[in-house]
């Protein structure tokens, strides 16, 4: 990886995490303090690449609500990459394998999770993740081709882009429920600490905003009810939805979000 960044932490041994669907290359840098880097390389005009500029924007309104989160270090772009640098968010993952006696501990702390971001204030939120915005997203997605149709979920294995979009129309809720949501609260983004349980931060927040709360609760009982990986299960699931209440769970659009999330 040649580019600036690396200049500006020397002092930190850097270890590749993993390249993401989006295009970013994620590191870890450890040293003084532990940080982490996501790259997306290739110049873009004007400067830094939208994805990692929007989740900086996300980062910072979050931390200013008193949430949770990762603290932005750096967001700058030279002629061969931007980049996005993070304090490290202390704790393991929810997504971790924990002893079976503290996964449902685990679910409720997801689902305590989720609805402290959604009793944040959606007025104040200047990110829009509406209908509004999402489904002509998902239409452009289609249409350029960035839609991996050789992973959808089960039981629309096999689907063209066409039958997919079509479904969506089809399914489309007449209102919405409208919440600040996080966007893909998989167990992978919540960390919590690992002796207490508690909750230590959230992270990979590039599609918060203003949308239905159930485009959150869709994706958490969809990764909570794997029993592999992460390894939860049913019970879990039900442990999830017991804890978010008051507010019931529509399964109608529980299953809608889960398809628009084929989308993304």
């Amino acid at each position: 990886m040649d580019t600036n960044i690396r200049q500006r932490y020397p002092g930190h041994e850097w270890t590749l995490v993993t390249e993401g669907d989006s295009g970013a290359v994620v590191y870890r840098l450890s040293g003084v303090s532990d940080l982490y880097a996501k790259i997306v390389p290739g110049q873009v005009e004007p400067g830094i690449a939208p994805g990692l500029e929007a989740e900086a924007l996300r980062l910072r309104w979050l931390a200013e609500q008193g949430f949770p989160t990762a603290r932005v270090v750096d967001l700058d772009s030279d002629g061969s990459a931007s980049w996005l640098v993070m304090e490290a968010v202390p704790g393991v993952t929810a997504a971790a394998e924990w002893p079976r006696d503290r996964r449902r501990r685990v679910a409720e702390t997801m689902a305590d999770t989720v609805r402290l971001l959604h009793e944040l204030p959606a007025d104040d939120c200047p990110f829009d993740q509406s209908l509004a915005v999402t489904v002509p997203r998902a239409e452009r997605n289609l249409e350029a081709g960035l839609v991996d149709m050789d992973d959808l979920d089960e039981e629309r294995l096999g689907w063209s882009g066409e039958r997919l979009l079509d479904e969506l129309r089809r399914r489309l809720p007449a209102k919405e429920d409208i919440v600040v949501c996080h966007g893909d609260p998989c167990p992978g983004n919540v960390l919590l600490d690992p002796e207490s349980g508690r909750l230590t931060g959230v992270i990979d927040v590039g599609r918060l905003g203003r949308a239905d709360r159930h485009a959150d609760l869709a994706l958490a009982i969809r990764e909570l009810g794997h029993e592999e990986d992460p390894w939860f299960g049913p019970e879990c699931v039900t442990a999830f939805v017991e804890r978010y209440g008051p507010f019931p769970v529509d399964q109608g659009r529980v299953d809608f979000y889960q398809l628009l999330d084929e989308f993304f």
